[in-house]
């Protein structure tokens, strides 16, 4: 305890914490991120019983040897056996996930990914923010960017499973005013020394949060989802767009929708980064050419692969035939 009390006598006397020492990252800022090459990611299904550690560590290590710009993790904490909610990216509105399997935990999964890589970007595709505590998830967004050296990209979602919803005891109405709630609460604690705020939502007393992220002001946020009301919350206080099972004809007719809502608060598609991943869509070279047209900058594909193995003959099927072209893109 005599230490932790040292703290402020080593700063002054002042009794607070002493400024964030951010650490060293070879990683551009996020404004240079794109500015070359047409860029191919990876969605990754992390589920159980497949997804372990040997799993993880050979999806880190094979993405970054074979030239993937980043790896992005999705988040349900719960499944059913029976539910009423529709899965808006199936035809019979069900996720095709068993319901005795489930996902890890994003953040967690995305940590370990950090430690065993030194350049991909590691992603939420998404993060269900209406359903969190903001403060924690403030935190372990921070922790992440922090360990990962300034690799976070902050994939967020507004949910579409109500009984999840109601498991974790918080209501499913009014979710989109509840994110942006969170997401400000979330930004105060990022980038002021003393954060502080209060609405509707949610109330916090002034306090301190450290360590601070290092990109800055903080990791760029993309919002999931395709309707106008997603395509509203990219355009208002989004650095970019992320779009789930969608073709490039339909990004781009969304992409001219978010240029109308852009030009109206003053901002451009340089702005913001395009990422889509066409999820259960087919996709090759020529697919992603078609997106690369439609003003797509990266193109997030999903391996369909369970032991390290089969994924890295997978990894390297992609890497040859739309990694390395799309280099050339």
């Amino acid at each position: 305890m005599a230490a932790i009390r040292n703290l402020g006598a080593m700063k002054g006397g002042h009794g607070g914490p002493p400024p964030p020492q951010r650490p060293e990252t070879d990683s551009p800022p996020p404004n240079l991120l794109y500015a070359a090459a047409m860029h191919i990611g990876l969605f990754a299904p992390m589920a159980t019983p497949f997804a372990d550690a040997a799993f993880l560590h050979a999806l880190g290590g094979a993405a970054e040897e074979r030239g993937f710009h980043s790896i992005w993790i999705g988040e349900h904490v719960v499944f059913f056996d029976q539910y009423e909610s529709k899965y808006p990216y199936a035809d019979d509105g069900k996720i095709a996930i068993p319901s005795d399997s489930g996902l890890l935990d994003p953040f967690t999964a995305l940590t370990f990914l950090a430690s065993a890589t030194k350049t991909v970007r590691l992603g939420t595709g998404v993060c269900l923010v209406p359903q969190r505590n903001p403060v924690y998830t403030a935190k372990e967004v921070a922790t992440l960017d922090w360990l990962s050296g300034g690799r976070f990209d902050f994939g967020v979602g507004i949910g579409w499973l109500e009984e999840e919803f109601r498991s974790l005891q918080v209501p499913f109405a009014r979710r989109a005013g509840r994110t942006r709630s969170y997401l400000e609460v979330m930004r105060r604690l990022w980038c002021d020394p003393v954060s502080e705020y209060a609405d509707d939502f949610y109330s916090l007393p002034a306090c301190r949060a450290y360590p601070k992220p290092v990109q800055q002001p903080h990791p760029p946020i993309y919002f999931g989802g395709e309707s106008d009301a997603a395509l509203k919350r990219v355009a208002d206080i989004g650095q970019g767009w992320f779009g789930f099972n969608i073709g490039p004809a339909a990004v781009a007719d969304r992409l001219r929708h978010l240029d109308t809502l852009l030009a109206a608060r003053g901002r451009s598609r340089k702005d913001v980064r395009i990422a889509i991943s066409p999820y259960m869509l087919p996709c090759d070279f020529d697919t992603v050419q078609r997106y690369r047209d439609a003003g797509v900058e990266q193109v997030i594909l999903m391996p369909l692969a369970f032991d390290p193995d089969s994924l890295r003959a997978t990894l390297d099927q992609l890497a040859e035939t739309i990694v390395e072209p799309a280099k050339r893109l």
